[in-house]
């Protein structure tokens, strides 16, 4: 038995804040931010905006479209780096938001590649009996922990959510996942705070070595999704659609060269979205399935890397 999704949702906050606006306050420019990321705009939280509310209305859409209600929900993994509070997690308070049952509820921290991780742990539950069913979502607020005078992070990244529905499925669905992680390159990518007596040790802002992290995502980023298309036993012709995380174009472009994946059979939402870390991915899926590019029978490889170093991929045929 594996497992499959049922459905899909996402949620960006209403505020955009396009490459010109960033210019006001930043030492930057649309032509600078463009030529090295791809990137022309991102979406912004407002004030008493949360990860958990974001989360809630991707979640909303994707169980709508799954067609399970709330209070079936029997599993809700929540991909973020952001979360609302230190405890609880961010997955039981999008539990009580949402009026789900008593079912597990837990958060995992893998950065950029959370939502692979996430989606591979509840896709085990599933084949181990564990859980019925399963929410799976990432969700960000990376506008609160990046520093606006630095133009080598803030303009990078976004905010928002997307969430998938995993049930059982006989044949298709998930058909391989690989997991990695290397925590020699911890200090590439990085926030390096800590909450101590009642203030911040270190610093609550994105730390990042841009050159390093670029050559360290492209090689892994096509080494894995090597790997999980082996040990789902497909090569890479039979890729219909590659949803890598959505970091940089660059990096995107590098990756689906290695792998020879022609670039339009890539999604790319980087250019509207900016790196939604942990959203990024479920975000793009969401998009490519409601506009009608991902359709029954096809095969999706989603990869993802992130700061940890972390770095996955999965394997699905779309039911």
């Amino acid at each position: 038995m594996r497992s499959r999704i049922a459905g899909t949702g996402r949620c960006l906050p209403g505020r955009v804040v396009t490459n010109d606006e960033l210019a006001l306050s930043v030492a930057t420019s649309d032509e600078w931010i463009r030529t090295r990321t791809g990137i022309r705009q991102r979406h912004v939280a407002a004030e008493g905006e949360t990860t958990s509310g974001l989360a809630l209305a991707a979640s909303r859409e994707a169980l709508a479209a799954a067609g399970i209600a709330p209070s079936d929900v029997d599993l809700i993994v929540v991909a973020t780096t952001t979360p609302d509070m230190i405890f609880p997690s961010t997955a039981c308070i999008l539990q009580a938001k949402l009026g789900a049952g008593g079912g597990p509820a837990f958060d995992v921290q893998a950065v950029c590649s959370g939502f692979v991780y996430a989606l591979a742990v509840a896709d085990a539950m599933l084949r181990s009996g564990a859980a019925r069913n399963a929410l799976v979502v990432g969700a960000e607020i990376y506008s609160r922990i990046l520093d606006w005078n630095d133009r080598g992070t803030c303009v990078l990244f976004g905010d928002g959510a997307g969430a998938v529905v995993l049930v059982p499925a006989a044949e298709g669905g998930i058909l391989a996942t690989k997991l990695h992680a290397d925590g020699h390159h911890k200090d590439i990518l990085c926030v390096p705070g800590q909450v101590r007596a009642g203030g911040i040790a270190g610093t609550p802002f994105v730390r990042m070595d841009g050159g390093h992290v670029f050559k360290f995502a492209v090689k892994v980023l096509a080494e894995v999704a090597l790997e999980a298309l082996d040990a789902a036993g497909l090569p890479v012709s039979a890729v219909d659609w590659l949803i890598p995380h959505q970091a940089n174009l660059r990096i995107m472009d590098a990756t689906a060269r290695k792998l020879h994946v022609p670039h339009e059979r890539m999604v790319v939402t980087v250019d509207r979205h900016a790196n939604v870390s942990a959203a990024s991915i479920p975000m793009a899926l969401d998009e490519a399935v409601r506009d009608g590019r991902v359709r029954s029978g096809h095969h999706v490889l989603l990869t993802g890397v992130g700061g940890g170093f972390t770095w996955g991929a999965a394997v699905l045929r779309w039911a």
